[in-house]
This record gives C-alpha cells, sequence and structure tokens, in this order.
C-alpha cells in the first residue's frame, strides 16, 4: 500500500458539513453515560475537535462518508444542530478505513477487549501484526495473541473481560492452555491477585462453563439457566473451597521448606564435625556438593575441619 503523508495543520480543509450530508459505514455501538457527558460538554463548551468526511465520492452521491469522530457526529444530532466542523479528505475506502482505525486505536485503553477487537479490525483490513505492533506500541506477538482471542470465538472469555472478572492478559494465558492445566492456571492468577476471592467462583464457573459447552455462548436462555441455579450459597461454598485450597498449598510449601532447611542445616553440622569427616574420607565422600545459593536458601559458609590424621 502507497503511504499517504499527513497533511500539515495549516494545510487542511476544514468546512462546515451539513449532517444529513454524512453517512456512517462501520457504526458501533456505544457507552451511554460516556455519550451523554460528550453532549453535555459540546453543549456547554463546543466541538474542540473537528470531525474527519471522505469527499472522495461527494460529486457523484452528494455525501461524505465519516471517518472519525462518530461519537461527535451523533452529538450534534442529539443537539439538532444541522452543521458540524468537519476535516474533508480524499481517499480511497481502505485507507479511510484505516485512518479510522488509527485514530481509534489511540484513543482505546489497552489490556481491553474494545483494544484487542480495534486491532482484530486493523488486521482485517490488511495490516500485518508487525505494522499493528508500530501502531500501538506493543510487540508483534502481543498483537497476535489478543487478535486470536477474537479471530478463535472465545466469547466467553471476552464476557470474562468486558465484566471486569479478569484482565485480558488472564483470557488469553487461559485460551493457551489445554483443561488440565486451566485449573493450576486459575490458582496461580488467584495466589498473584489477578482474580480476586470476591470474583473466583464466577471464574471458576466461567472456566468449567468453556470446558463443558464450548467456547462461545449459545443464547440468552443457557445465561439465564445459569444465572437461576447459582445461588449465594454456591458463591460462599466455592470461596471457602479456593481459600482452602490455597491455605493447603502454603501449608504444604511450608512443611517442604521446613524438611529441606532441617537436612541443610543437619549437613551443615556433619560437615562441621571431624569425626564424620575422617569417616567420609575413609570412603572416599570427603568432598561435599556446594548447596549455596541453591533451591532459595543462602546459608553461611561451613568451616570444614580437616580430619584429624
Amino acid at each position: 500500500m502507497k503511504k499517504k503523508k499527513l497533511a500539515l495543520m495549516s494545510d487542511r480543509k476544514y468546512q462546515m458539513v451539513p449532517l444529513d450530508s454524512i453517512v456512517v459505514l462501520n457504526s458501533r455501538n456505544r457507552n451511554k453515560d460516556k455519550f451523554a457527558e460528550n453532549v453535555r460538554s459540546i453543549d456547554e463548551v463546543g466541538l474542540r475537535k473537528p470531525i474527519v468526511v471522505n469527499g472522495r465520492s461527494f460529486k457523484r452521491t452528494g455525501k461524505y462518508e465519516l471517518v472519525c469522530g462518530e461519537g461527535r457526529y451523533l452529538a450534534h444530532i442529539k443537539l439538532e444542530k444541522t452543521e458540524i466542523p468537519a476535516e474533508v479528505i480524499d481517499c480511497d475506502r481502505k485507507t479511510a478505513l484505516l485512518y479510522s482505525l488509527v485514530e481509534n486505536i489511540a484513543r482505546v485503553p489497552p489490556g481491553t477487549m474494545w483494544f484487542a477487537r480495534e486491532m482484530e479490525r486493523m488486521h482485517q483490513a490488511g495490516l500485518n501484526y508487525s505494522e499493528i505492533a508500530r501502531y500501538v506500541g506493543k510487540s508483534s506477538s502481543y498483537v497476535g495473541d489478543y487478535i486470536r482471542l477474537v479471530v478463535q470465538g472465545e466469547n466467553r472469555l471476552i464476557e470474562g473481560v468486558e465484566q471486569g472478572l479478569f484482565p485480558i492478559s488472564f483470557a488469553v494465558q487461559v485460551a493457551q492452555s489445554d483443561d488440565a492445566t486451566i485449573q493450576g492456571v486459575l490458582m496461580d492468577a488467584f495466589d498473584e491477585g489477578v482474580v480476586n476471592s470476591t470474583s473466583v467462583a464466577r471464574v471458576r464457573r466461567l472456566l468449567q462453563l468453556r470446558m463443558q459447552r464450548g467456547k462461545g455462548i449459545r443464547d440468552r436462555g443457557e445465561r439465564s439457566e445459569k444465572s437461576k441455579g447459582y445461588t449465594l450459597k454456591d458463591l460462599t461454598r466455592e470461596i471457602n473451597q479456593s481459600t482452602k485450597e490455597k491455605e493447603d498449598y502454603v501449608r504444604q510449601a511450608r512443611h517442604t521448606q521446613n524438611r529441606l532447611l532441617q537436612l541443610l542445616f543437619g549437613m551443615s553440622a556433619v560437615l562441621g564435625d571431624p569425626e564424620a569427616l575422617r569417616l567420609l574420607d575413609a570412603h572416599g565422600l570427603a568432598a561435599p556438593p556446594s548447596l549455596q545459593g541453591e533451591y532459595g536458601v543462602d546459608l553461611p559458609p561451613v568451616p570444614v575441619t580437616e580430619p584429624t590424621p
């Protein structure tokens, strides 16, 4: 694709464009609260940033195609205005789409499903992972992982991210794991605070449904049945179970650590005993292995006493 240089501010063409001459080719759902705030701001202080429209087909159709600024455009309609300030560009539809996507991705918080979907749209528009990575400031592998989450239809994981049950990084990790290791992934996330105690039961159930019924969500009936059958008692039981599993894990880890320390200090005592060293020397075992810094345990140097002849 031939790259087109961005126009200087002084060279950009701005004009008042009638709202009824603008068509939206790729509309999207909007957050009602944010949209209401946008309307209020424009009503009180005016439009700070003009929208962008493509005028290539205007002479033929009498319409401008919206490139960037759908929220601002809809806010003007809500305020019953007739015109809106716009930058008019002239390009083909593919270039206009990329223009729009690049602007959108700059405003989207990283680590959200919106961010992942915008990257997937950029990929569908013809950009490869490396090109998208340059736009978003991430690695190619990061871009690929997020796009695959959308492409593979991981609707249950996507729903979990959008409900705030876990971050998208956890969803990517689950998508890359087989069923046998997912429980371990969840426990690690719980231990690290990625999944908190108030949501772990819901996350566990979501992962169970994903394994039993697939990645997608079939219909609203299934979700209603899930909600109907899941009670506060179930939630409390699963939280208690998760807490007990974590406590058991910590208890076992401490027990293992204590046994290892006993072994290490016992060996230190043996190696500091001249009689024991003489016995080891007699059997050709006088040179002990060095455990300094191994297994996360740092022991003070043990003074080795030469065996008495």
